[in-house]
């Protein structure tokens, strides 16, 4: 039955145009699931990483900046939905600060980097199906972004998800495109081969690449780390960050003690009874930040050299076909992640920088604090942080961007804040400060707070 469905698959994706390359990459990944692949990395098969190099000690001239920030394009990962903050198009569209959406600061933040060093810096977007038709049409108000007649994007590729019983592409007539799902970013390297885009790059003289989440504000173009990097004359490199006791729920690199090579471990890579050591910031203090830099001829010679497979370790996503309905029938959606990639390349590095370097919004807390005082948002794009984050908490009633921006349509001020937790409906008004722990409770009925409250 599983052979059936693997050529059920097969003739899908061929029928709907994905590349060959996509198409062996998924065979690779069905005979291992089919197989019980898990990808579990077991505790007693890894060391902790400990020394990795400092980004504020290492050694890099101006000249080695400027010249390997020439050699560089930025690639952002953009083919989220934010569907769990109720968006339904791309989420690198929702307004940030001042009107501005994420794809608005990145190109400030390239622009800047570009004046600087008088870099050529191709800004690229991996879209997926979903996002890239809204993406382009906003980029499209950006005449000087194009560089060297390269796209503005490419595509994710596209595969299909399977019945969890019999391993076979699931049919959903009510809504066809649910059929559909993206492989995960571990794609990023397939869909940069297929669609003949790495190639083109380096024929246009570029050696190095910087990947990181669109949803990351603190990844802009930083010629200092291309300079290391070029200079390492590593393959691909990780950058990481010190982590604390509120970064328990990120990946972490480790070196696998068989060969000392450094690998990813993620959530979905841990055994349920080992996550007491996977969640210990003392045992691995760093966690990963998905921002990755990569050499991009030796990853075309590793690509043709294995014919596209990677082989990066399988992540096994069950869920129901239609998300927004739990009778609908359980599939396997097949998964990989970019940053284990770092595993394939003997030599890889990695490097822990500052915390400005990561700044997600994968939630509305994260969210509102972006848009508080906490950041100062220059013309360049970038947001600097000018106090100490406070833990902010935010109840069921603010999980939808829409229902966020109907109760705090104006963030309040976070800067002398150490807490803010919210249960209940409340609405904020304007010019509210929270000063040290604040907790609202849940008053059973929806409440207001005035414009110019101070909460202590």
């Amino acid at each position: 039955m599983s052979q059936e469905g693997l050529e059920a698959a097969r003739r899908k994706m061929q029928d709907a145009g994905v590349a060959a390359p996509a198409i062996e990459v998924f065979a690779h990944y069905y005979r291992e699931l089919e197989t019980g692949a898990t990808g579990l990395i077991r505790e007693d098969t890894i060391e902790p990483l400990l020394d990795p190099p400092m980004l504020d000690a290492v050694d890099v001239s101006d000249e080695q900046a400027r010249d390997a920030i020439g050699a560089t394009v930025i690639i952002k990962l953009n083919g989220g939905l934010g569907t769990s903050m109720g968006l339904d198009k791309a989420k690198n569209l929702l307004p940030v600060r001042d009107g501005l959406n994420f794809l608005d600061l990145i190109v400030r933040q390239v622009r800047a980097a570009r004046r600087d060093y008088g870099a050529r810096l191709p800004l690229l977007f991996m879209n997926s199906f979903r996002t890239e038709a809204d993406t382009l049409e906003h980029l499209a108000r950006y005449e000087d972004l194009i560089v060297d007649d390269l796209p503005l994007g490419f595509m994710q590729n596209q595969e299909p998800k399977l019945l969890a019983e019999k391993l076979s592409p699931v049919e959903w007539p009510a809504d066809p495109t649910l059929e559909w799902c993206p492989p995960g970013h571990g794609d990023i390297y397939t869909a940069l081969y297929g669609s003949g885009l790495l190639q083109q790059l380096i024929d246009k003289g570029f050696k190095y690449a910087c990947i990181s989440n669109g949803d990351n504000l603190g990844a802009a173009p930083n010629a200092r780390l291309a300079g290391w990097f070029a200079a390492s004359d590593a393959p691909y490199a990780a950058e990481v960050c010190r982590r604390t006791i509120n970064d328990r729920k990120g990946g972490h690199l480790a070196v696998r003690k068989r060969d000392g090579q450094l690998i990813l471990r993620d959530t979905a890579q841990t055994a349920p009874e080992e996550m007491d050591f996977f969640t210990d910031e003392h045992r691995h203090p760093f966690f990963h930040t998905n921002n990755l830099w990569f050499d991009l001829r030796r990853l075309l010679t590793t690509l043709v050299e294995r014919d596209a497979v990677l082989g990066l370790p399988i992540i096994r996503n069950e869920k129901n076909v239609d998300p927004t309905d739990s009778s609908s029938p359980r599939v396997i959606q097949i998964e990989s992640a970019m940053g284990a990639a770092i595993e394939v390349f003997p030599g890889a590095t990695a490097i822990c920088v500052g915390r400005d370097r990561f700044q997600p919004v994968k939630t509305t807390s994260e969210l509102l604090l972006l848009r508080s005082d906490i950041y100062d948002l220059d013309d360049d794009g970038r947001l600097a942080a000018i106090a100490p984050s406070p833990e902010i908490t935010l109840d069921g009633h603010y999980k939808t961007i829409q229902d966020f921006d109907r109760r705090i349509p104006v963030a309040p001020s976070l800067k002398e804040a150490k807490a803010l937790r919210v249960k209940g409906d409340w609405t904020f008004g304007k010019d509210v400060r929270v000063v040290g722990e604040v907790e609202l409770t849940d008053e059973g009925a929806p409440q207001t707070i005035p414009d110019g409250t101070v909460l202590r």
